[in-house]
């Protein structure tokens, strides 16, 4: 074992957040679809909550956002002329696909890669897959820049591997970390891979959603397993439920999380509760850990009432004394069942023993919680120390991204305001600015 710490690398919000209701299949984003936005106030309710974290010692760093709008994206569909003309052409002819050019989403750094540290990995290495997010127009572009990220800040290529994006083809939908959990005895041990898949590509009798697509598949799963080198005794495949995929479960994060060795979920999470814990228990065993599941029962806490409050998109971290801190967004304690139950658990001398309650109800009503927000790393010393240190959130550079928020981000944004090409001429600005406040020059040079 190497000691080693789990770094959280909470998405920065870009100056262009909105409101485009365009993941069909999360509820929250449908709910809100074409409201206002505030992008001033998502980028410090986001920037707030990395500050008090790190504050608190846990390890965190920021990824910054992406370039918007994906001018990549609407010439290859035909909008030709200067970048202007580019947006007016497109938000004229079709705003649907200008909306998806200003996706947010990357925002939601859970979806921006697989994760697996170098004590999982065949060549002690540790890799990052970016997600390919074909399911979604809107998504299906973010593992170019994704990629390009996580190379500038893991460029030391003794200690890193950055893979490309699996084949953008229903076969390998892939959704990165929402669908991944690592469980160990500690972040430094060797620990069993979790991967949560949604449908089974070539198998026509597997079980499937009706209503709503299953964005993950095995396959995608089990080739990033292999592109990791992950030991086969130690990586676990487990389906979701449909049925909660039906209800607005559109990734495992929002059913389920886990940490160290602590697997929180509803007990309708996975299309095979028994088999999924028989597997875990087993898995585990071989590093010796052992699994302690805490269940939420459907008579506590509703998928409904889950899903509107994310209770399971959250975020559990280890505290120095053994014990773990909930990060929750409010909404948790404005549903009643879903309140009740969290004073039950912080008072049942479980491993859960604090909450941590943040505003995040921008990225909230975009249909995003804590979990969302968050890419996990766990790494050694060493690694740490060869990563770009100019993401690592400090109380300096908390103070630059707020003056950088505060000079460059509207604080009301209307959907109509996506076709004014001066939105995107700010948002180029503020990004140039930004790689020099974070030491990463022509990380936007695609």
């Amino acid at each position: 074992m190497h000691p080693a710490r789990e770094f959280n690398f909470d998405g920065l919000v870009g100056p262009s957040h909105n409101y485009a209701g365009l993941s069909f299949g999360n509820v929250a984003s449908f709910n809100n679809v074409k409201s206002a936005s505030n992008p001033r106030l998502a980028a410090l309710q986001g920037l707030a909550k990395m500050r008090e974290l790190a504050k608190r010692g846990f390890a965190q760093a920021v990824m910054p956002p992406q370039d918007r709008p994906n001018f990549r994206l609407l010439r290859s569909l035909g909008f030709t002329g200067s970048d202007a003309e580019v947006i007016s052409k497109a938000y004229k002819e079709s705003p649907v696909i200008l909306a998806c050019a200003y996706s947010a989403s990357p925002m939601w750094t859970a979806n921006a890669a697989t994760v697996s540290p170098s004590a999982d990995t065949a060549d002690g290495r540790v890799h990052f897959t970016p997600a390919n997010l074909n399911n979604k127009l809107h998504r299906a572009f973010e593992h170019l820049q994704s990629a390009r990220t996580l190379r500038a800040i893991f460029a030391d290529a003794q200690r890193f591997v950055v893979h490309d994006a699996l084949p953008g083809t229903p076969a390998f939908g892939d959704e990165g970390a929402a669908n991944h959990t690592r469980l160990c005895a500690h972040h430094g041990d060797a620990a069993v891979e979790m991967f949560v898949y949604g449908r089974v590509e070539f198998d026509a009798s597997a079980p499937a959603p009706r209503r709503y697509p299953a964005r993950h598949t095995l396959e995608a799963s089990q080739a990033v397993a292999r592109l990791h080198g992950l030991n086969a005794d130690r990586a676990v495949f487990v389906q979701q439920n449909p049925d909660v995929i039906d209800q607005g479960v559109f990734h495992n994060d929002v059913i389920a999380v886990g940490n160290a060795n602590v697997l929180f979920y509803h007990e309708q999470a996975f299309a095979d509760e028994q088999d999924t814990l028989a597997q875990l228990r087993n898995a585990m065993g071989g590093v010796g850990a052992e699994l302690q599941a805490i269940r939420v029962d459907t008579g506590a806490v509703s998928v409904a009432d889950a899903v509107s409050s994310y209770l399971f998109n959250t975020q559990l971290l280890s505290k120095p004394d053994g014990k773990m801190a909930l990060v929750t967004p409010h909404e948790c304690q404005e549903i009643t069942s879903v309140a009740r139950y969290l004073d039950g658990l912080v008072k049942s001398g479980g491993p859960v023993d604090e909450l941590i309650q943040f505003d995040l109800r921008q990225s909230m009503r975009n249909g995003g919680g804590p979990a969302c927000l968050r890419l996990r790393v766990a790494l050694t010393d060493a690694e740490a120390s060869a990563m770009h240190q100019g993401v690592v959130m400090t109380e300096t550079l908390y103070q630059k991204l707020v003056a950088w928020v505060e000079k460059h981000y509207r604080d009301h944004l209307e959907p109509q305001d996506l076709g004014d090409p001066q939105l995107a001429v700010e948002v180029h600005t503020a990004l140039q600015e930004l790689e020099q406040i974070l030491g990463l020059p022509g990380l936007y040079d695609l």
